[in-house]
């Protein structure tokens, strides 16, 4: 007999087609083995990648708290533990086998602890197995379509007594009413679209997450007022693709509608990520400039600064392209902050070519850039490619792009230095318990001398010194 329940397993091949999507309002009930196994005791989350991950987290930890489970950060204290992994760069996923080895030695002192592995990583095939074969401990494989069966799956390990993997290739609906457990009583994100359809040829995503996928508008606004009504300070608007919202729902809705009536319900703080160039529009355009509480920040991944690379990449817009829809943001908003993403040494790409990046980058002028080196994704078209970038030129292109971005970097953080700014307070600085920290409406990174009242809150700051990725500042009593 298996020892193995193989509800579903990744399939590539599946993961490609699209499936039409539906909307299934859940009515999610605590197994009672569960509860009677694991009312009152801890459960700790590991979650590693995008914001997606981190919402997904939120919903773990709701559908735990249903079980009368609670939070710790102390592994030893934990009668579950998941891994909540990501996979869209190599180190990422180095980094998760890391993390599950780590957790031999309190499963072999601990025979009742349920170890979970979920995320992106679990929904490549050859990953998958890989983990399987590695370390046998682990418990339940819970792929990203398969997180509202989260307490059926502790259910059928317990009563079963056997590993279960559950990770769907085709799921394409979309699931409600999932219990959330924010992280944070003043800030939340909120998903507005799953998956992605870009394709782009380096990108694991579209086979991970899945079918590009919209909630329903009212769905989507219901979860926002609550949080207006419970005193939220901002949202952050999440998909991978999140200005692509509204697309398969096929009956006009579009991102920059969601974006306005999110605005319109009087939320301080309005954000949204990822954007891709090419659904950035004018009306969008239109509605952040028009609305002051969508703040001036936003991240517009660039990829290449090179046409041809940009092709090779399925990216879909030109440098000219991008460019003008720079100028187009500046234009209505002087003060508006760009960051971006951008891949040194992609399969075929020349000196010149990441010349014409660099070129980009310096008319640009961001306030930051996420630079990564190429690294294939088996299973996305890239990977076929001859990767005849060596990996000396890659390091050394890494490293003149990376110069260029920390000198930007530098040069705009100094010019905060004497300004006053609204900082959103989130609490006592990781590194130095004895100072606040907080966000600017620009997303950086402000530490502060404050009491502990004012956590949560908007206040105004006054930056005194930069230290380029942050910056210390002084309360302003007004």
């Amino acid at each position: 007999m298996s020892k193995t329940l193989l509800n579903n397993l990744p399939s590539f091949t599946k993961a490609r087609r699209r499936y039409p999507s539906i909307v299934q309002n859940l009515k999610i009930e605590v197994p009672s083995i569960v509860s009677a196994k694991l009312s009152g005791k801890f459960f700790l989350i590991k979650t590693f990648g995008c914001q997606a991950n981190v919402r997904d987290e939120e919903s773990m930890a709701g559908l735990l708290s249903m079980a009368n489970m609670r939070r710790t950060e102390e592994e030893k204290d934990a009668s579950v533990i998941i891994i909540n992994t990501c996979a869209v760069r190599e180190g990422a996923e180095q980094k998760i086998f890391g993390q599950v080895g780590n957790l031999k030695g309190l499963k072999t002192n601990n025979k009742d602890l349920i170890v979970i592995v979920a995320g992106c990583v679990v929904q490549q095939e050859e990953s998958l197995a890989k983990l399987r074969k590695t370390f046998p401990y682990v418990d339940i494989f819970m792929g990203t379509n398969a997180i509202h069966k989260l307490l059926d799956l502790i259910a059928l390990r317990i009563t079963e007594n056997k590993k279960v993997v559950d990770v769907p290739s085709d799921d394409a609906d979309v699931y409600e009413n999932i219990p959330v457990q924010r992280i944070a009583p003043h800030k939340a994100f909120v998903n507005i679209t799953y998956g992605c359809d870009k394709f782009c040829t380096y990108c694991i995503v579209p086979y991970t997450r899945g079918k590009e996928r919209s909630r329903l508008p009212a769905d989507i606004l219901r979860e926002c007022q609550i949080l207006v009504d419970s005193g939220y300070q901002e949202i952050t608007l999440v998909g991978q693709n999140v200005n692509a919202y509204g697309i398969d729902l096929k009956d006009g809705t579009t991102f920059s509608y969601i974006l306005e009536e999110v605005a319109k319900l009087g939320i301080p703080r309005l954000r949204f990520i990822t954007s891709h160039p090419w659904n950035f529009d004018d009306e969008m355009i239109d509605i952040i400039a028009k609305y002051p509480n969508i703040m001036r920040k936003i991240h517009l991944p660039l990829q290449s600064g090179s046409d041809e690379i940009l092709k090779l990449m399925g990216r879909r817009y030109t440098v000219k392209d991008y460019l003008e829809l720079v100028t187009k943001l500046r234009a209505r908003m002087p003060d508006i902050s760009l960051t971006t993403d951008i891949i040194v040494g992609f399969p075929n790409e020349t000196e010149q070519q990441f010349l014409e990046t660099l070129k980009v980058v310096e008319k640009v002028n961001y306030e930051n850039a996420y630079t990564f080196i190429y690294s294939p994704r088996k299973g996305t078209p890239a990977a076929l490619m001859e990767d005849n970038v060596s990996r000396e030129e890659k390091g050394e292109r890494f490293n003149k792009l990376k110069a260029l971005v920390d000198s930007q970097t530098e040069a705009n953080a100094a010019l905060y230095v004497g300004n006053e700014y609204l900082i959103l307070v989130d609490g006592y600085s990781k590194k130095d318990t004895s100072v606040l920290s907080g966000y600017t409406e620009s997303d950086r990174v402000v530490h502060f001398v404050g009491t502990p009242d004012l956590i949560g809150k908007i206040v105004k700051v006054k930056i005194t010194e930069s230290r380029v990725y942050s910056f210390v500042g002084e309360l302003v009593n007004e």
